[in-house]
């Protein structure tokens, strides 16, 4: 394994698998089209979603500045942002969509996201790493709730920390996500699925 001494300006995919400290990553300019991040103290790169995630993820987005924009209770939205790299100790991970809510301003990068929102991707080993590892490292920095969506299952789950334990629960397509999070604000899950689905792998 590589162990990364000085980072240079620009750091591309080759560069997966390399060593660095927090400290590296946050200092190194990356290769644009690639999503990077920090794990365990080693360099993870992958490929930028694909479109059956960034379709229903736009249209999330474009859900939440319509609720934010007009509806009474919107303006404890305070911003919404896809592809988003969050501080979870020294690990870095990106995040397909982060949610601030109830802070009354805009954000800092010490501000963990109110809610996390991921997209799963298709193999086992990602499904595990979107289900267990990344739920146990959200609700470890604060962050209140995480959104599964799996346009395999046709399924949402909400994970949410209730007192010391963490808790789920589970929506179909036919249902309608709300959180007390965003007052308020109603998601029909079946338009998103039906988003994601309309792409071939």
């Amino acid at each position: 394994m590589i162990v990364l001494k000085r980072p240079p300006k620009v750091l591309g995919p080759a560069a997966n698998g390399i060593l660095m400290t927090p400290s590296e990553f946050d200092q190194t300019n990356f290769k644009r089209g690639f999503r990077y991040e920090l794990i365990n103290g080693v360099l993870v790169v992958s490929i930028s979603p694909l479109e059956n995630e960034r379709d229903p993820n736009d249209e999330l987005g474009h859900l939440l500045r319509k609720y934010q924009e007009e509806h009474p209770l919107g303006s404890v939205l305070d911003a919404t942002l896809p592809e988003h790299t969050v501080h979870l100790g020294d690990n870095r991970r990106v995040t397909d969509r982060v949610i601030w809510a109830g802070l009354g301003r805009l954000p800092t990068r010490d501000d963990p996201p109110t809610i996390a929102v991921e997209f799963v991707s298709e193999g086992k080993r990602d499904m595990i790493r979107d289900y267990k590892t990344k739920r146990d490292e959200y609700m470890a920095h604060q962050v209140q709730e995480y959104w599964v969506f799996d346009r395999f299952e046709l399924t949402v789950t909400v994970f949410y920390r209730h007192g010391r334990r963490i808790r789920s629960k589970v929506l179909t397509e036919n249902g309608t996500l709300t959180t007390k999070r965003l007052p308020g604000f109603e998601l029909p899950l079946g338009p998103l699925f039906a988003l994601a689905n309309r792409w071939r792998d």
